[in-house]
């Protein structure tokens, strides 16, 4: 499927730029309204996304420890992924994103494969990640992907799903 992916670029970039602060602001506003929606019936306050949004800085997607990763659509900003060492085998797959115009042209692969391809260069020969039972598009794409469903590695309040992955 070269020619579906050929739009698309995947490069490092500094958690604070206005590109990540974009994409992490629709990021958290989606999740965050699919779980409000689901359990009480309403969309986010918009003061405690803010708070959420000023509290998950990043900072730990910035080497030597971890990787942030932009996907640009024909160089468009498009989406987001992250890496971060938990321990010196083992990285944590993390804001794993897609803006919605951008879904179903090959964009969350690629943007996994890269992140996967960053933490080996970390070091790291497993990877992990987290998921709720709602983002049923995400477990959709991991199980596709190779990760399987694990124990719990977290205690994570939004966790409901485990995966990991050998990047051996």
């Amino acid at each position: 499927m070269p020619s579906r992916t050929a739009p698309w670029t995947v490069t490092p970039e500094p958690y604070s730029s206005p590109v990540t602060r974009a994409l992490w602001r629709a990021y958290y506003t989606e999740v965050s309204d699919r779980w409000y929606l689901l359990h009480e019936g309403r969309r986010t306050d918009p003061a405690e996304l803010e708070r959420e949004i000023a509290a998950a800085t990043g900072a730990e997607l910035t080497p030597p420890k971890g990787q942030l990763l932009v996907g640009r659509y024909e160089g468009t900003p498009a989406g987001t992924a992250g890496v971060r060492l938990l321990d010196a085998a083992t990285a944590e797959l993390t804001r794993v994103f897609l803006a919605e115009w951008a879904r179903g042209r090959g964009g969350a692969a690629l943007l996994v494969g890269a992140a996967e391809d960053a933490a080996r260069a970390l070091g790291a020969r497993r990877i992990v990640l987290d998921t709720r039972s709602d983002l049923v598009e995400a477990r959709a794409l991991y199980a596709r992907l190779g990760y399987t469903e694990t124990a719990p590695h977290n205690d994570s309040r939004y966790a409901e799903h485990w995966f990991a992955k050998s990047l051996t």
